[in-house]
């Protein structure tokens, strides 16, 4: 899992602020097409007093998920070298590790998903709250619940 790149947030109540440089590298797009999507209201901003847009770090998360590649041949492209192709891109929101295990969970799109794993796989990967992270999905059975 590529680390998530050095960034300086700014906090707004509880939540972090980007600025859209930062958000560009996180979500792997050009600074132009950040700005573009603030514009056209695509993506979430704040104005600071002095007139300089902030992102917030949700939504950023929000976009993660469609980030790596606009078509499916894109998308084919980037994953990793494996064969699963559930793979859902997300930020580690939270990470605990007791003993032998550990629990991550990642927030993809605002969903949050949970994964135990071993602490020597955390320990291996060098995981870490913030950084953007990938659950596999695989599964032999999916059920569907009427919300």
């Amino acid at each position: 899992m590529a680390a998530r790149p050095s960034v300086k947030t700014r906090k707004a109540g509880k939540e972090e602020l980007l600025r859209p440089r930062e958000a560009a590298l996180l979500l792997k797009v050009s600074y132009p097409t950040i700005k573009q999507w603030i514009y056209r209201k695509k993506i979430r901003a704040v104005q600071t007093a002095g007139g300089h847009y902030r992102i917030p770090q949700s939504e950023v998360d929000r976009f993660l998920y469609r980030s790596r590649g606009h078509n499916e041949s894109d998308r084919r492209a980037t994953f990793r070298r494996i064969s699963g192709r559930n793979q859902l891109v997300g930020r580690i929101v939270e990470l605990r590790t007791s003993g032998l295990m550990a629990q991550v969970t990642l927030d993809v799109g605002g969903q949050l998903i949970t994964s135990i794993i071993t602490a020597g796989a955390v320990r291996e990967m060098g995981l870490k709250k913030g950084q953007i992270a990938a659950a596999l999905v695989k599964a032999t059975e999916v059920m569907i619940l009427r919300v």
